[in-house]
This record gives C-alpha cells, structure tokens and sequence, in this order.
C-alpha cells in the first residue's frame, strides 16, 4: 500500500476528507442541521489528529468510529445526494485502511439499513466489496451480515442491481476463501499437521479452525444448506436463494479452492456429509424422467427435469470427480453411472448434451480413467464404470443415427427443414454432395441420418458449451450435430490419452527393463521375454501396472471400436476420417503391444474394412476370430451395442473405380477418397507397428493386396509396387487426386517391407507365413483363367527376403519353397513373377555380403543356387527364360567364385530341350557361351566334360540355326583350351580319376566312364569328337558342315595329344562310324526341290534338295577322313589294321565316286587323288627325318573343278618329320614290306576301274532324271590314273589296258547338258581341248612313253594304242552315242539363246579339237613306230588310212573344216613314212588290202559328193583345189612311179581317176547360186598334164593303160561336141530370153575344157598323141565357130579362148603322113 502511505498521498486523503466534510455540511446546512454539526467538528477533528500524529494513518484508524461518524450520519438522511457523497468518502477511507473492526460493524449496520430502504444499491454493494477486499478487518457476525446484505440485493427487482449483486456475492465467496487460504500459508510453517479430529460427529464442531477458516467454513456450509431449501446457521437475515446461484457458488468454491477441501477434514467431511448427498437428491428428477411418458408418472409437475440446476449440478459433479476423487471413491461410483445413464435416448435432448460435455471433461484426464478402472472396473462385485463410460458413448452415437433427435422441432431424417435454432442448416439433399462432388460440410452421414460435425474444441481440452450457459433457464436448442461432435472427440480424447499413457509407462519400464538386463541380446525383447528375465521387484511393479493396463483396454476396447466404425463408416469429412483412424490404430497397435490378440486383429480388422469398398467379398475379414465382432450384437451390462457394417451408401467422393480381387469379379468397385485415408492408415500401422502384428499381418496384407489390384498398381523390379502405365482393364478409372496419391502410396508399402529388418525373427516368420498364404488364395484364384493375378503377396516376398538377406538362412527355404510353386502356376503373369522374384532374390543372395563370406560357407551357397536348379523342372518357357537370365547374371557378377556350384549352374544350361523355343535356347546359349569364353580356367576340370556335353546339346537344337553353329565354334574354342591347359587338366583328371577308382573299389563297383580304357584326358578328347561326330549328322545341312569342318580341323590340330593307341578309336569309332552314317542318310535323302528357306532366304539351286545338301555333307566328311588318312599314315599305318581300314575308306570313296550327285561324286575323286599322293615311309634307315615325299606328278587341277574346299586353313602342329623323328626315337621307322604296298596300290587301281566302268557305262533308259556324270567328275577320274599307273606300271597287262581303252572311249562320249556347255565348251569357232579330252590323250601319253622305255613285251601295246587313238579321230565326223541318249549338235545347241529353265538338252561335245589332236597324236606315234613290228603285223596303216577315209570322203560336210585340211596332211605325212614300208613288204602280203583302201579314199576325197557352202570366197576356193593338186601330186611323185611293185588294179582306178578329173567334174546340177564359183581349173589341169604325162610318157608299159587314157580322151571331147550343139539349138530358139543360168555355166566348162585340152595336147610329146585324137579336136572347130552368135558375154569370152589355139592347125602340119601311118 505504499501508494496510500507516502506522505503526499496523506496529505491529499486529509485535504479530501476535510473537502467532502464540508460538502457534506453545505448540504445539511438547511434541512439536518446535526450532521452539517457532526461534519464541522469531524473537520476539526481531523486537522486535530493531523496536527497531534506522526503516524497520521494509524492515528486515523483508531479514531476512525468518530471520523466515519459524520458520513454514517448524512447516510441516514436518505438524501441520494447526500448519501452518495457520504459513501464515496467512506469509500475513500475503506481504500486507505483506516476504518477499524468496530468503524466496520458500524458501516455494516448503516449500509444494512440503507439497503432495506432500497436505496443506492449499486453504491451500497460497491462499498461492502471495497470494504471486504481491502482488509480483513471485518469478521464473523459482520462478515456474515455483509454477505447476507449482498445476497439481499441480488433478489431486488433492479436487474442491473441483481447482476452486479450476484457478481458481488461471488467475489465475496472468494475473497472468504482467499483469506482462509491466505491464513494457511501464514500458520504452514508453525504448525506442520493439524491435530486430527477422529470421528467428528459434530458438524458445528469449528473450535479447532482459525478465524479466516471458521469464516469460509460456515460460509460454505450454509450455501449447501440453502441449495438444500434448508435454513442457514450463519447467513442470518436471508431472505430468498436460488439454487441455481447456489449451485453456481458451491462448484466455485469447490474448483477454485481444492486444497482447502483436501487438507482440512473438517471441510472434507462438509464435501461427503453435505455436497454428495445434495447432489444425488438434486439428481433425481432427471433420473425419473422418462421423455414421452407426460406427467402421468409423476404427480408434481415440479418433477420435470431443470435446465439450470440440471447443468450445474454436472458442473458441480465434474468438479467432485475431477478434484476429490481419491475422497469420494464410491459417490464417485454413484455419479459417473448417474452420467452414464443422462446419455439414455429417452432423456431429453439437452440432458444428454450436456451429459457429453460432462463426460468430455473427463475423458481428456486419462490418469483419471485410469484411476476409475483400478477402483472400479479391476475390483469384484464393483460397477464396470470406465467400460460403461466407453459403452455408453458408443450407445449414443449410435442412437443418435438409429433415432432422429426429438429435441429438434424437425426430425433429422427430413434433412431438408432448417432446424430450428439450430446454427447450421443442412443443404436440401441428404446426399450432401455438392457440386463436382465436393461434400459441403464436414458431417457424418448414416443411412440416410445426416449429422453435421461442429468444430467445438481444441485436441485434448474438454471446453464445453451447455454447461456454460449459466444465464438461460430454458433449456437451448441443441444444434443438430452438437451432442455427436462432442461424442466424438470424447472417444478421440479417450483414446488419445490412454494410449499416450501406456504406451508412456510401458516405455518406461521397458527402458528400465534394458537398464537392468546387461546382456540385452536383441533391442527390443517382446514383453513375455521381459517377463521371465526382470528382478523381481520390478516384475510385481510391472505386472501391478500391466493388469491396470491389460483392464483398460480390455474394458474400452468393444465400445470403442462399434463406435469408431460407425463413425468411420460415417464420416464423410476427411480431418474427421483421419481422427477415427487414428484412434483405431494407435489402440490396434497398443492392444498388439499388451499381446491382446482379440482386440487387436479386431481394431485392425476395422481398419482393414473401411479400407474397402463397401461389402466387399474378403474372406479372411469375415472369418478371422479376430472379426468376431462383425454384425453380432453384443450386450454390455445390460445394454445392446449394435455393430453396424458399412453401409453402401456412403455418400464420399469416389476417387478410383477398379476391378474387385475375385474368381468372377461381378462389375467394378469404387474405392472413395476415405478408403485411400485407411489404406494409408493400415499402411502407417504395419510399418510403424509390424513388430507387434503377430497373426494380424494375414489381415492387413490380405486388404493391402485388394486395395492394390483395385487401384492397379502392379509390381516393378525389386518387388516394389508401382502405379500401372496403362492402368490394365478398362475398368480402372482414377482421378488425378489419387494419381498424385499412388507413389506416395506405393512408396510406403515398400518402406512397410524395408522395415521387416527390424522385426525379430518371430514377427518375421508371421509376415512371411501370411504373405505366403495371400500367394496361395492368389494362385487358387488365377487358376483356371488368363485374367490378370494379384501379384502382390509375391512382389512383397521378394521385397522382404531383399531387405533381410543378413538372415536369409532363417527364410530361405519357406521363401523359395513357395516361389518354386509359383512358378509352376498356370497364369503366366503369376508365373513370371514368381520367377522374377525367385531370381531376383538367388541373384541378391549371391551378390550380398555375407559373413562369413560364400567362398568359405560352401553350404550356403549350394542352398543359395538350389531352388535355381529345381526352376529346370518346371516346363513353362517364360521361366525357364527367367531361370537362364538368372544364370548369366550370375555368371556375369559371381563366375569366378562359382565353385562347387558349377555343375548346378551348368546343369540348367543343359536341361533346356528342343521343343522349349527360341528365346530360350538363345539365352541358355549366351550362359554357355559366356562360361566358355571366360570361365573355362575357374570351373574344376571333372566339369570340363559336362560343358562339352552342354554345348553339344545346343548343337543339336534345331530350333535357331545360329545357335547350333555358334556352339561349334565354341566346341573348337574349348578343344584350344584343352589344348594349351593340356598337361595341368591331365594331372587334375588323373587325380581325380585315381580318387573315383579308389571309391570304386571300396564300393566293389566297376568305374563305369564313356571309352573307358583310354586314360581319362583322351576321354575327354573322345567325348568332344564323339559329340562334334552327332553334329556332323545333324539334318541341317549349316550344322553338318561346320561340325564337320570342325572336327577335321580339331583332329587335325589337336591330334597329336592323344595317345598312339587311342587312335585306333577315332578311326573306327570316330571316323568310319560317321562315314557310315553319313553315306546312309545321303543315299536315303530326299529329292524333293526345298522352297526358299525360311522367310527371304533364298536358297542356290545347287542346294535346294535336302539330297544336295547331304551331298556337301559327304563330301566335307570323306575330305576330312582321306586328308586324316594322308597326314596321319605314319601314325596309322603301324596300327595293325591298316589295309583293313584302307579298303574300308576305298569303299567309302567308291560309293560317293558312283553316287548320283555330281559334286559328291567329283569330291571322292579328290580325296581319292589326295590319298594316292601318298608313299610309304622311306626305308632309308639313316634319313629317318626326312618326311616322304610326294614324287609323282600329279596334273593339276583346272580351276573350274575345285568343289567347295574347307574354310579354316589347317594348322599343322608340327611337321610329320619331326613327328617320325619323334616315332623314331623310340623305335625305329617302321619298314611296311613291298608286297603290302603293292596291294595297296592294287586294291586302288580296282576301286579306280570300278569307278570308272559303273560311271561311263550309258543307262539303259533315259528321261529327265537320268544321272549322267559331269565333266569335271570324269576329267577328275581319268586324271587319277597316270599317278596311280606309276605304281602298277610293272604289272599292267593288255587285260588292263583293254580296261582303261573303255573307260577312257565311254569317258569321252558322255554329254554334257546344254545348261552347263558355256563353261564347259570353248565357243565352236575356238579350237580347244576340254580338260577330260586332255586327260584323256595325256593318259594314253603316258602310258605310251611307259612301253617305249619298256621291255620289248610291253610294244604289242602299240596298236591298242593306236586303235584307241583312231576311234577318237572318228568322233570329227561321227560323236559317239551315248546309249540311246539323243544328243544334239553342238552347233545346233540353243545354249547361245538359252530359254531359261527349259529342261536340260544333252550336247554332244565339239569332238573336232579332239579328234584332230587324237590325229596329230597317232601321226606322231606313227612316225615313231612304223617300222616295229607289231604296227606292220596288225595293219595300223590300213587303219589309218581307213579312218581317214571318212573326214575325206565328207570333205565339205565334215563338221568342221579343218578336219579334212588335217586328214589330208596327216595323210600325206603317214603316206610318205608308211608307202616305203608297204613296198618293203610287199612280197609278204601284209599289205594287201591296204591299196584298195587307199584308192577309196582318194577317190571320195578328189570327187567329193558334198557340195562346197554357198559363201565360199574365190581365194579360200583356189586354196582348197591347191590341196587337191598337192594329193594328184603325191600320187605322180610317190604312187605311179613305182607302179611295179604296185597292184595292176590299183593303177587302173587311179587312171580312171585322173581322166575324171581332166574333165571339169562337175555336176549337171548346179543351181543358180553356184554360177560364181569357178571351175576347178589348175586341177582339170593338173590331172591332165598327170594323165597325158601318164598315159603319153614313153613308159607306158602296157597298151592297156595307153588305151585307158586315149579312150578317156575320145569320150570327153565328144561329150564337148554334144554340148555345144545342144547349146546353139537352145540359143536358136529361145530369142531374145537369156538361157537358163546352168547351161550357160555349162557351156563355159565345155569352152574352157576345151582350151585345156588343145594345151595339154600341144605340150605333150607328139609321138605319144593318137592321130584320132587331133581329128576328133579339129572336128569341134565348126560348131565352134557356130556359137559366135551367142548374147552371152561371159560365153563370148570363154569361146574367144577356146578358139585362139586352133590358130596352130590352120597350116597342115608337115608330117601328116608319118603320122597317119603311126
């Protein structure tokens, strides 16, 4: 107060007091002269106490009776002015604390009086608070008096003066209380506990209380006497009281002042003895009313139910429960049942709202609860009270939707009427969905029942409405909603407390717990391990704290969750959907932490359904135990709780609409914005909480995968699940707020698997049990139809064994175990996924860190690859693709540390099949090809085997050709690996074999291997030509040509490793055993013609039937043997069996030389060259290095033969001399003996001719298919022979040589097709040999040379020789037949305007070139042997001559020209050496019949029948007749020179000849055309001067020929005559017309023979000339002359000549006599 104390603020209060005492006495100065005394001297006496004081305000207060007494007085005027003015100052002194107790009392007394005037009211009640508030001087009776005065004023009429009474009254309660408290804190430290009073009976009994207490204390006690309408004790002079005010006062009192009530029993005893049984009485009207029965039951209308008392006696009773609980533990009982029973749906409607606020207020104290379950609910024979609490809210709400609120004047089921009073009024349509489907209104809406959600507190405070209104008497209109809005966060506050605290304390003792326990062996250890391992004083605190716990939920957990699901299924407000949820998961995890089975799986499950679209067929939600709950009712203490299921027609925007998890999905289902707010709920709770899930992870996965399918996601890689790009089905339709929704969604559902490594291993074990039964109803429903299948459970699978790989030991088998099911089911989305997930999580495996590490934990990885390999069992390609995928990963990230799990990797390469398609195949091959390639050298080499077994098994898939040749190749790669790792795979496989054989033998079993007495190593080697051998066979023609190729090449190269004996198995097992086959499957192909190959692949005509492409086979086959035999015959040969196997591969050659197929058979002729090169060993025992040399010379080749060779160039390892030099270090060269040589060759010489006669003979029929063997085949065939003469040329006989004249005649008459004749023929005009016809002359030259430097014996050959050359010569104008094969003409051949694919013509060769080599040839021979004797004896020269008779006689008709120029000078040339000889011998008659012969032929060469061709130039015409002069002279120079020891007959014939050619021989039948050509005039001359020389020589021997000649003569001079008379008669008549051409022609010969003659005459001796012959001349003359009058020019000409030489007759001669006489 130091305000009032300074001396300033004295002196202003004195100078006031003295101002208002003289206001006062100005005012009495007229009508109360007393006080206007009294005020005079109180001035006096004031500036007296002034003037004596120091302390002036002490000095004041004690006068203060006297002081005050002047304004007590002018109080008592009743003047309002005066009054006010006194009171002000009486005011003024109170504030300044200078009134003492007796000034108090009288001021009390004053103001008493004032107030039963009435008058100011306002002033009187201001200045008792002023009085009461500033000290405490006033006490007991006058306290009391005050009070009473104040509670007097508040029953005036005035209502300003009520209220401000009431006000008053109040503050005056507390100040009382304040005081008695305040007197507390004084005496605390003296007294430290207050003497106990035991059983007070007395209620007056106050003698131990102190004055401020004694005051409060029958303060309080009187108002609870005035509640009750009983008399007060102290508060005398109370006129009226509310209860209401009553009640108001006490429930002040008992919250403002707890303490007082609870330190001090006299106050505690007033609260059990007064204030309960009070209340309980108050209660009871309420308690009895029944809405709806009337007045009928009760007689006093008074009974009705209250507003006012109703709502503060809860007030009041929320205070006794909330301060004095631990005091009134059974009134308590009385009053929450009392609570629990206003919430009835009988009561009225304001009743039970503020019943709810009542109850709000105590669900937000969870220690509270907690305090009603422990005194309650956990004691025997005691109401269940926290139970009911929950229960009956629970009721309520549910009421609240069942029956439409009769507190309302509109029902809630008609929506539409505004509510009366209510603050917010529903939009007309229930459905409250506004527009695009936005709700409105936050609101809970339940069929049909809409109830809107007020905002009426803040979280976790219990701030009420109704139970404020302290003003209205009337009960309000409770606005629709309000009573549910409080209901519901009642729930909310009451979960949300509980949970908060136990979960608090369960922390608490389990981090004690952990403090406690050193060896805390996993970080959070369940609560049953806890139990067994706590010291024990913790363990009876714990177990004391767990069933407070255990009881509290148990109590709450039923009606909590029937009303949260109501709610849930309610609510259509989003903050309010998340509050429910949040509500039931923070219980299901709290009920999961205490192990409460039941209630945990049955809040879950709530959760699980509203995460579903209404209705929704989920079998596991319906039938868990844990759903018990669904649709029963259940009766709690007496009272039904409904549990309601979802209702369809919650009127929630629909955010998705999908396809519904089921066998038959019947239409689609929508998911609302609310089941995306479970989802993410349920989800929270098994992430946050999976640790406490237990058997409920079967409810949760089993919603999450139905929600996942209904929303689409599907999985991606990892097992994380991911929104569907075209979300599958038309039927799933999402709306952009949930798009945006669904990674967050899909995100968390793989963090909820993420954090399964926390779990221990129990709670994982549940997870995975229930993710694999999910998987199991998955694959029941993907049975038996292709629809899409929920993938989920096995996505999840993969995504927990991912993230708990650290243990993977624990899970692996369970895990995989159902995978591999998977994997076999018949829908190829759920296969493929498990597949997915079973690689995915091998692959992890393999890669992860283990400790200790794979490479030392050989166990585990065997367990690790395992189910990789059970993956071959399962048929369905897609896996077995996924399976192979695996592998190669594997192989690309762990090859190297494969180990002991090679043969289970390499065995799933090896199990893929044939018929298991493409893609498959494809990447199995890529495994092996990668394992070859890089992992050869880590595998153990006991797998070697099985790789080459593997990779020959791709060989033989014929699905994709690449592959099979692909796997050739690396066949050939793993023969190099072998190669170069040879010694360290030896030395391994040798142990190992050693190893195996010792097992063997303890087992007694035989070691059972493929070729097994080779040693191990060559087994290996055996196995990979055993398998290249299968290729070499395979139907597809690429493949057998590769692993043809291969294995030649790698015997080739690699051969040389195997032992000496084991070569003895590739020969015969290897080698020949392919032959066999080969040759079988190509005499048995087909011939059909193969259409292109596959898509555009266009296949050459040289392989279009599955024959020729066996054929290429063949041929590969038997070059790759007779290459082995040729470079290995140092190796063979010693093998024992040798010629055994000679004839074997001799057969094999036969047969492809005889088969039908032109390249086969051309190719075993190669090999057959090839194999012939070879020579035995040399037997030069001190050279043994030097490697046999091929010393025969071998024609080579032309190029158009060479067939389709190898491809890969052979590498010889090393020389075959350094091979024998090695051979010969251990023994020497092996000598094979002569004689087995010999027969070798011999068995060779038999195959060639074998060969050779089968291939030329000519088939019997012919037609289109008719096999005729090619050119090259036989120019092959024959060239053979010269090499293989050299070796048999000692024993060659004529039997042999009669053998090769055939086949060599048959070889040369064999056609060729036209199609092939360009490239075989040289173009006609070209004159050239083909390579068979040069063969051919080269073989018979050598076997020519051979017998002119062999022994005599060997010369009878010579005409066989010849007769064969001469048959050839023939073929120039006669081709050989072939058969009955009709051969055409070369020339005619249409090979120059080929019409295409027009069946082959066969064309005879151009044998011209050939014949006249054959020619020049036998002229040659001839010219070397005409003088041996076996030439003379078998009359070759007859022969030859006879054979040229014919290209002679054919002159112009031969086929070609030059053949008879040829056969004339070859005549010439063998007539010049060969007429000597025959007139040597012609006494011995050996040629006898030659001469006839001869004149034949000249004579059909000289007067040839064949006409000369019409283009014939002069020039080529006179050269021809100068070839005709050289032969007329041959004959006068070597023929009738030696007539003598010539037959007479053959002189005759050439006379005749010669006359026949003196006469212009021609023929009468010359057409037009030929008019041009000229008379062979230098020949009419030539035989002329010959026959005149001949016949007029001197020498005429005999008349006869004399005769001959002149007789010719006589005949052609007058056949001169005849023509010419016949010309001058035909010139006669014809007139001016030309003659016809050849008479013209005709005359002209006659002119010019005639000329001839007179000239052939005129040289001639004249003595040799017949008289008669000059007459017969003389004689033409006139007729001559007669022609002069021919037209013709030409014929003028011709007789000018004709008539110039008988110029030389126009004298007579002078001998005329003699002569006539001669």
């Amino acid at each position: 107060m130091s305000g009032t104390n300074s001396p300033e603020a004295v002196k202003k209060l004195l100078e006031n007091m003295q101002s208002d005492l003289r206001a006062l006495s100005l005012e009495c100065k007229k009508k109360f002269p007393p006080v206007k005394e009294a005020a005079e001297s109180g001035i006096i006496k004031v500036k007296t106490i002034a003037a004596r004081n120091t302390e002036i305000l002490a000095a004041l207060k004690e006068n203060s009776s006297e002081v005050v007494q002047p304004f007590l007085m002018g109080c008592g005027t009743k003047e309002p002015k005066i009054t006010q003015l006194c009171l002000a100052a009486i005011q003024r002194l109170m504030s300044h604390e200078v009134v003492s107790e007796t000034a108090a009392g009288n001021i009390i007394n004053m103001l008493w009086q004032l107030m039963e005037n009435s008058l100011e009211e306002l002033k009187l009640l201001q200045t008792v608070l002023v009085l009461l508030t500033t000290n405490t001087v006033v006490h007991d009776e006058s306290l009391s008096k005050a009070i009473v005065l104040c509670f007097r004023l508040h029953f005036t009429k005035d209502n300003i003066t009520n209220n401000t009474a009431a006000a008053t009254v109040r503050q005056v309660v507390t100040v009382v209380f304040e005081r008695m408290v305040a007197e507390d804190e004084r005496h605390r430290d003296i007294i430290e506990q207050p003497v106990l009073v035991q059983g007070n009976s007395n209620r007056r009994s106050v003698s131990t209380l102190k004055p401020c207490a004694k005051d409060a204390y029958m303060l309080f006690q009187d108002l609870c006497q005035l509640v009750n309408a009983d008399a007060p004790y102290w508060l005398v002079g109370m006129t009226e009281m509310t209860r209401t005010f009553g009640l108001e006062l006490l429930e002040s009192v008992l919250n403002d002042f707890p303490q007082v009530f609870l330190q001090h029993q006299e106050f505690s005893f007033l609260l059990k003895e007064r204030v309960c049984p009070l209340v309980i009485k108050l209660f009871s009207p309420n308690i009895k009313f029944r809405q709806g029965s009337g007045s009928s039951s009760s007689p006093a209308p008074v009974e009705k139910p209250y507003f006012p008392i109703c709502m503060r006696l809860l007030r009041v009773v929320s205070v006794l429960i909330k301060q004095f609980y631990s005091l009134l533990v059974t009134e308590c009982e009385i009053f929450l049942s009392l609570l629990v029973k206003f919430l009835d749906a009988d009561k009225p409607q304001w009743l039970r709202a503020v019943a709810v606020e009542s109850i709000h207020r105590l669900c937000v104290q969870p220690q509270l609860l907690r305090s009603f379950c422990q005194s309650y609910d956990m004691k025997q024979h005691s109401t269940k009270v926290f139970r009911d609490i929950v229960n009956a809210l629970g009721s309520f709400i549910q009421s609240l939707f069942l029956v439409p609120p009769t507190g309302n004047p509109a029902t809630t089921n008609q929506a539409g009427n505004n509510n009366s009073g209510g603050p917010v009024s529903a939009p007309a349509n229930s459905g409250m969905l506004g527009i695009g489907g936005v709700t409105l209104l936050p609101a809970f809406e339940y069929r049909g029942t809409w109830i809107p959600i007020l905002t009426i507190t803040v979280q976790g405070s219990a701030k009420a409405t109704y139970l404020e209104m302290l003003d209205k008497v009337e009960p309000p209109t409770i606005p629709e909603g309000y009573a549910m809005s409080v209901a519901f966060h009642c729930l909310l506050d009451l979960v949300r407390g509980i949970t908060s605290m136990i979960e608090g304390e369960l922390g608490e003792v389990e981090t004690e717990y952990q403090t406690t326990t050193e060896a805390a062996s996993s970080p959070t250890q369940s609560s049953e391990q806890q139990e067994l391992q706590s010291t024990s004083d913790q363990m009876d605190k714990e177990i004391v704290s767990r069933a407070v716990w255990e009881e509290m939920v148990n109590a709450c957990w039923c009606g909590l969750l029937a009303a949260l699901s109501l709610l849930l299924d309610a609510s259509t407000d989003e903050a309010a959907t998340e509050n429910i949820l949040k509500a039931e998961l923070t219980m299901a995890a709290l009920c999961g932490r205490l192990g409460l089975v039941t209630s945990r799986d049955a809040f879950i499950t709530a959760i699980c359904k509203g995460s579903l679209p209404p209705h929704y067929a989920l079998t596991v939600l319906n039938t868990t135990t844990a759903a018990t709950l669904s649709n029963k009712s259940y009766s709690i203490q007496g009272q039904s709780v409904m549990m309601i299921s979802p209702s369809s027609e919650s009127h929630q925007q629909v955010v998705a609409v999908g396809q519904p998890l089921a066998v038959q999905p019947q239409g689609t289902v929508m998911l609302t914005s609310k089941n995306i707010q479970c989802m993410r709920t349920l989800l929270n709770l098994a992430h946050c909480h999976g640790a406490v899930l237990g058997t409920s992870w079967q409810l949760v996965l089993a919603t999450l995968q139905h929600l996942v399918w209904i929303l689409g996601l599907k999985p991606s890689s990892g097992g994380a699940l991911k929104p569907g790009r075209a979300v599958e089905g038309p039927s799933t339709v999402l709306t952009t707020a949930v798009m945006t929704d669904l990674p967050v969604i899909s995100n968390i559902l793989s963090r909820l698997f993420e954090s399964s490594q926390y779990l221990d291993d129990v709670s994982l074990h549940h997870l995975i049990n229930a993710l694999c039964s999910l998987s199991l109803e998955a694959m029941d429903m993907a049975y038996g139809n292709n629809k899409e299948p929920s993938l989920f459970a096995v996505a999840k699978l993969l995504e927990t064994g991912l993230v708990n790989m650290h243990r993977i030991e624990i899970l692996w088998r369970p895990l995989t175990g159902h995978l591999l099911e998977v994997c076999q089911h018949p829908n190829s989305r759920m296969r493929e996924w498990g597949a997915e997930a079973l690689t995915s999580l091998i692959k992890a495996g393999l890669t992860f860190n283990h400790d200790p590490p794979l490479s030392q934990n050989q166990r585990l990885q065997l367990l690790l690859l395992n189910p990789l390999k059970e993956m071959s069992s399962i048929n369905h390609p897609d896996i077995r693709l996924k399976q192979l995928e695996c592998v190669l990963q594997i192989l690309q990230s762990q090859g190297d540390s494969l180990g002991p799990g090679w043969p289970l990797v390499l065995g799933v390469m090896g199990a893929i099949r044939n018929d298991q398609g493409e893609s498959l195949i494809r990447t199995a091959f890529q495994c092996l090809q990668l394992v070859v390639t890089d992992f050869l050298p880590t595998m153990p080499c006991t797998c070697l085997q099985i790789v080459v077994d593997v990779a020959g098994s791709f060989g033989l898939h014929n699905q994709e050709l690449n592959i099979s040749l692909t796997s050739i190749g690396l066949l050939w790669n793993i023969s190099d690996y072998f190669f170069q790792r040879g010694e360290t795979i030896e030395k391994e496989l040798n142990k190992e074999e050693a190893a195996q054989q010792k097992q063997a033998e303890e087992k007694g079993v035989v070691l059972n291997r493929p070729f097994h007495p080779a040693p191990p190593f060559d087994c290996l080697w055996l196995c990979l030509y055993a398998k290249l051998g299968e290729l070499c066979v395979d139907p597809r023609p690429a493949v057998r040509k590769s692993a043809g190729q291969t294995l030649f090449s790698t015997i080739g190269a690699h051969g040389t490793l195997l032992q000496h004996s084991t070569w003895h198995t590739v020969i015969w097992k290897v080698l020949f055993h392919l032959l066999d086959r080969v040759r079988e499957s190509s005499t048995t192909a087909d011939k059909e013609k193969i259409e292109s190959g596959g898509g555009n692949i266009l296949i050459h005509h040289s392989r279009d039937t599955a024959e020729k492409q066996w054929a290429e086979t063949w041929v590969l086959t038997l070059a790759g043997v007779a290459r082995i035999f040729n470079t290995r015959r140092y190796l063979l040969q010693p093998l024992g069996d040798f010629s055994r196997a000679w004839d074997v591969l001799l057969d094999h050659i036969q047969s492809a030389a005889l088969s039908k197929n032109n390249e086969v058979s051309l190719a075993a002729l190669k090999s057959f060259q090839e194999i012939l090169q070879i020579v035995s060993p040399i037997r030069d025992s001190d050279k043994p290095e030097t490697p046999p040399v091929v010393n025969v010379p071998v024609p080579v080749l032309i190029g158009s033969i060479s067939g389709p060779g190898l491809s890969r160039p052979f590498v010889r390892t090393d020389s075959v001399g350094e091979r024998l030099g090695r051979y010969s270090s251990s023994e020497p060269p092996i000598v094979t003996d002569e004689l087995e040589d010999l027969n070798l060759w011999w068995a060779a010489w038999n195959t060639w001719y074998r060969i050779g006669s089968e291939s030329t003979k000519p088939p019997v029929t012919f037609d289109k298919l008719t096999f005729i063997p090619s050119q090259p085949f036989l120019t092959a065939l024959i060239q053979i022979f010269p090499a293989l003469y050299q070796h048999i040329k000692t024993g060659f006989n004529m039997d042999d040589l009669q053998k090769l004249g055939v086949i060599l005649h048959s070889a040369v008459s064999v056609p060729i097709s036209s199609d092939a004749s360009p490239f075989i023929l040289p173009s006609y005009t070209e004159a050239v040999l083909t390579s068979l016809q040069e063969a051919v002359l080269t073989a018979l030259d050598v076997l020519q040379k051979a017998i002119c430097v062999g022994p005599e014996n060997m010369q009878i050959m010579y005409p066989a020789i010849f007769d064969q050359l001469l048959a050839f010569v023939e073929f120039s104008c006669k081709p050989p037949q072939y058969g009955q094969l009709e051969t055409k003409h070369i020339a005619n051949a249409k090979y120059n305007q080929i019409q295409l694919f027009a069946p082959a013509e066969w064309v005879a060769l151009n044998y011209v070139p050939f014949a006249e080599r054959s020619l020049e040839v036998v002229v040659d021979l001839y010219q070397k042997t005409a003088c041996h004797k076996a030439v003379v004896n078998e009359k070759v020269l007859q022969n030859i001559i006879k054979t040229l008779r014919v290209p002679l006689s054919l002159k112009y008709s031969c086929p070609s020209e030059s053949t008879w120029k040829l056969a004339v000078s070859s005549l010439l040339k063998v007539l010049s050496i060969g007429l000597p000889v025959a007139r040597q011998h012609a006494s011995s008659g050996k040629f006898d019949s030659m001469w006839p012969e001869l004149a034949n032929t000249f004579e059909d060469f000289l007067f040839t029948k064949s006409i000369p061709p019409d283009n014939l130039s002069i020039q080529e015409f006179q050269r021809n007749e100068s070839i005709d002069v050289e032969v007329v002279q041959l004959i006068s120079t070597e023929i009738l020179p030696y007539a003598n020891f010539i037959p007479k007959e053959f002189v005759g014939q050439i006379m005749t000849m010669l006359n026949k050619g003196s006469i212009h021989s021609q023929s009468s039948s010359f057409t037009e055309a030929e008019i041009d050509i000229r008379l062979r005039e230098e020949f009419s001359k030539m035989c002329f001067e010959t026959l005149l020389q001949f016949s007029f020589s001197n020498k005429v021997t005999t008349p006869q020929e004399g005769y001959i000649s002149r007789m010719a003569l006589s005949v052609l001079l007058k056949r001169s005559q005849d023509v010419l008379h016949r010309y001058i008669e035909d010139e006669r008549l014809s007139g001016k017309c030309p003659l016809p051409r050849q008479q013209v022609t005709e005359i002209i010969f006659v002119l010019k023979a005639v000329s001839t003659l007179i000239d052939s005459l005129k040289k001639t001796q004249p003595e040799n000339v017949d008289g008669n012959t000059w007459a017969q001349v003389i004689a033409l003359y006139p007729t001559l002359v007669e022609c002069i009058t021919c037209s013709s020019a030409e014929v003028c000409s011709a007789l000018k000549e004709a008539l110039v030489p008988f110029k030389d007759f126009m004298q007579p001669p002078a001998s005329k006599v003699q002569n006539g006489e001669s």
